[in-house]
């Protein structure tokens, strides 16, 4: 197990590092996202990672990322690009859930469970689960039967 940590934490952390980047996360949610490790611990990892050196994060650490990956690859299949998902991710949204929050406050609330929980959502709403609309959506008018033309 140890074995299969060390040799998944130093890529798995990069590609956290880089997602965080893309959804704008403060050093404090990325903290909190992974487990609130020190100031310093983190600044340790982020280092000896960008020197593409070894390191070994716990099995929790790395169940964390894991909700991030699952969350950035279902937002990618379900938005036609990076900006319309960054977008969802800061939005409140009415959700039970998400309790009206963004999901990103969520996904950092320093808990697994937050990150599960908007992964879970994620994953449902690509497997056809029903969606609300955001604010802009409830505004486009919705196609009329003859405007649907089948040649």
């Amino acid at each position: 197990m140890t074995d299969d940590r060390r040799r998944l934490s130093a890529p798995a952390l990069r590609t956290f590092l880089a997602i965080a980047g893309l959804w704008r996360l403060t050093g404090e949610q990325q903290r909190l996202i992974l487990g609130s490790p020190s100031r310093s611990a983190y600044s340790r990892w982020r280092k000896r990672v960008r020197e593409h050196r070894e390191i070994t994060l716990k099995e929790n650490a790395l169940m964390r990322i894991s909700a991030v990956l699952g969350i950035h690859k279902g937002l990618g299949e379900l938005f036609a690009n990076e900006l319309e998902s960054v977008a969802w991710l800061h939005k409140p949204h009415s959700v039970t859930s998400f309790g009206g929050n963004p999901p990103i406050d969520l996904i950092a609330d320093g808990t697994l469970e937050g990150p599960m929980t908007v992964r879970r959502f994620v994953d449902a709403a690509r497997g056809g689960l029903y969606m609300p609309p955001t604010s802009e959506e409830a505004n486009v008018t919705p196609y009329e039967d003859s405007e649907i033309i089948f040649e």
